[in-house]
């Protein structure tokens, strides 16, 4: 997928700079301020703006001292992570949010490995899964979209409410781990995760027993010292 090029089935691009612009069953967009419409291809498909909300909660995996993609990056088709063999892991900012101009033929599949390229992440695409987020009823309801779906279209039926409809880029939760799909490097990267995590847990429960340790102390002391 390129930024500003075509794909398999559909068009991609992610635009920081864009503003909120939703294409509508009304050949319209909902915006603050006016916004240009695109015009309808000669095959009947249409471009439009959707957002979706990054919500990882697993680091993902990275080229190794890249420097950020560049717009001549983008336009040139350089692929910085060839560029290495390096891998290093992070977290992406949680409920980061990122716009889009896709076509009406783009799929969800394209989304996610255009997402994925965009912040250089050379994880498999299988590890993550585009849901789309409701609110009713003071409830908030998710769901996992199929990779042939098509988000554009959902957000045309859906209208600009993100009440109504907003999309979610989530971990592939499958019930049990497909440990096969990571690479060795990140396997050994998780259990150091885990090893710090579990070490800083078991602080947490010193340091929460110690303090309780004192106070009955403290309790003990001054209660040893009253008349009986």
């Amino acid at each position: 997928m390129t930024i500003g090029g075509s794909m398999s089935s559909g068009y991609c691009s992610l635009d920081e700079d864009l503003e909120d612009c939703f294409f509508t069953a009304k050949t319209s967009f909902f915006r603050s301020t006016p916004c240009k419409v695109p015009a309808k291809n000669d095959d009947g498909t249409y471009t439009g703006f959707i957002k979706v909300h990054l919500k990882l909660r697993r680091p993902v995996t990275v080229p190794a001292g890249i420097r950020p993609q560049s717009i001549y990056d983008a336009l040139k088709e350089v692929n910085l992570a060839d560029m290495t063999d390096k891998r290093t892991s992070f977290y992406l900012p949680l409920d980061a949010i990122k716009q889009l101009h896709i076509s009406s033929t783009t799929t969800v599949s394209e989304v996610i490995q255009g997402l994925l390229k965009k912040f250089m992440v050379v994880d498999n695409p299988q590890k993550f899964a585009l849901f789309k987020e409701m609110r009713k009823d003071g409830q908030v309801l998710f769901q996992k979209l199929p990779l042939t779906e098509y988000p554009l279209y959902l957000r045309l039926l859906a209208g600009p409410d993100t009440d109504v409809l907003s999309f979610v880029l989530k971990e592939n939760e499958t019930g049990e781990v497909e440990w096969d799909a990571f690479s060795i490097p990140e396997l050994q990267n998780f259990l150091m995760i885990l090893d710090k995590e579990e070490k800083d847990k078991i602080q947490q429960v010193q340091r929460k027993y110690e303090k309780f340790k004192q106070r009955l102390q403290q309790t003990l002391k001054e209660a040893g010292g009253k008349p009986g």
